[in-house]
């Protein structure tokens, strides 16, 4: 790895010689000629990755960029992957790790600056010097948490082929369950910004230990509402049950919806009527409460411990009418 320590106020190419090593030498159709890419692939790639198109005469690529399009193209050549999912996993790829990074320089951030100073340069050039010497030590630990999640996705895979028999890659049936925070619009007006980010964190980071604990896979986050799955309806229930119980030491209130039904996976979101369905549940349900659908009660009907009660039926914007329950500890 290329660069050294930065002494003063970090300059742009500093910066990307700390993290990516090597200079650019190379323009973006040079870079594709080299690694014998065509050239309107190398800019779908580059694009999906999520960085800007750059001007022809730009030099802006290193010899670790053509390395990269050349494994594409070995890969392609090997008729492993064709142009279409090439560029469907250089997406996942960059829209993934730009949230990381994002997040992660947030927390370096927060973590080496006093809070609302106005940073020195020997203060940014410290925190770039310490991500570097962190930088060899996380690249690894990350290879390895991706694998391992690797891993967890098909084992999850393989537990819905065992519950449903089928496994299709535009239809899954799952667990779908929202969890939404009560009274985050006036609560957000009654905090500060840093008392407001602590509530986000920590309601997320709760709900996502929550999840995981059990095995289900967190979706997404939305500041103050959670989306996750989980392949077995029993599952679920007890995701949510212990997510009020555990939201609630924190003071909060949470409430739930859960639906069982099929979705369609996309770019890891999952969408369909049982997706709109949880939704809906979720704005029935009041402070505390669990609300499902008929299908994941009927799921978790004889789950020691976890009760289900029909309630009123309720009309659904969008869904017609529906029979809504009530999920509780027994």
């Amino acid at each position: 790895m290329g660069g050294g320590e930065v002494t003063g106020r970090p300059t742009a190419e500093e910066i990307e010689r700390l993290f990516v090593g090597a200079s650019p030498r190379h323009t973006r159709v040079q870079v594709a000629e080299v690694a014998g890419v065509p050239q309107d692939l190398a800019e779908r790639i580059w694009r999906a990755l999520g960085f800007a198109t750059l001007a022809d005469d730009a030099v802006a690529f290193t010899d670790a960029d053509v390395a990269a399009l050349e494994r594409v193209r070995a890969m392609m050549e090997g008729g492993l992957l064709d142009d279409q999912t090439v560029v469907r996993m250089a997406r996942a790829l960059g829209q993934t790790t730009a949230r990381l990074a994002q997040w992660q320089a947030e927390i370096m951030i927060g973590a080496m600056l006093e809070p609302d100073q106005q940073p020195t340069d020997a203060a940014l050039a410290a925190i770039l010097d310490t991500a570097h010497r962190l930088l060899p030590d996380f690249e690894q630990v990350l290879i390895h948490v991706w694998r391992a999640q690797l891993a967890a996705a098909g084992t999850r895979l393989l537990a819905i082929t065992d519950l449903t028999e089928e496994i299709v890659p535009t239809r899954l049936t799952l667990a779908v369950g929202f969890a939404d925070l009560v009274s985050f619009t006036q609560v957000s007006r009654e905090l500060d910004e840093r008392a407001l980010a602590e509530l986000v964190e920590g309601f997320e980071s709760r709900a996502s230990d929550v999840v995981a604990a059990h095995g289900g896979r967190m979706v997404k986050t939305l500041g103050d509402e959670v989306l996750f799955t989980a392949a077995d309806p029993r599952t679920a229930a007890l995701i949510a049950l212990e997510l009020v119980e555990a939201i609630r030491r924190d003071g909060p209130e949470v409430r739930i919806g859960l639906a069982y039904g099929p979705v369609l996976p996309v770019m890891g979101d999952v969408f369909g009527t049982t997706v709109n369905l949880a939704a809906r549940l979720t704005a029935i349900a009041r402070p505390g409460t669990i609300i499902v659908d008929g299908e994941l009660a009927e799921a978790v009907g004889e789950t020691p411990g976890v009760e289900a009660h029909r309630i009123r039926r309720r009309p659904a914007r969008g869904l017609g009418v529906v029979q809504p329950y009530v999920l509780r500890r027994a």
